[in-house]
């Protein structure tokens, strides 16, 4: 789907699509999260630091509803200690282009927030 101005009279309608991505990624977090993952893997405890203000428990709702649609991969290392770590998938590295546009278009076009967003 291209996204262009309406030309003519017909009526408009809205892009399911479009729909669908921003009610999930505009769900508080999952797009952020996906920002952060683009470094590379990371533990749940860098990931709780990275993302100030998120609490532990939303942090693994997201992770699990991330893993759940195929963008974020959750792989178990053998301790001691255990560690958890996740990585974007293939799917979700296809996202990173998208999200780096919107990442560069609101620092040109919004006023920055006192905290940094995060």
């Amino acid at each position: 789907m291209t996204v262009s101005p309406q030309v003519g009279g017909g009526p408009r309608s809205c892009d399911g699509g479009l729909a669908r991505a921003f009610a999930f990624l505009g769900k508080r977090w999952n797009g952020v999260l996906l920002g952060t993952l683009a470094g590379g893997p990371a533990g749940f405890a860098e990931l709780t630091r990275a993302l100030a203000g998120i609490s532990e428990s939303v942090l693994s709702d997201r992770l699990g509803e991330l893993a759940r649609v195929g963008l974020v991969s959750r792989t178990v290392r053998e301790g001691p200690p255990l560690g958890v770590s996740y990585q974007l998938t293939e799917r979700g590295a296809a996202l990173l282009p998208a999200l780096d546009a919107l990442a560069r278009w609101a620092h040109e076009n919004l006023p920055a927030e006192p905290s940094g967003g995060c």
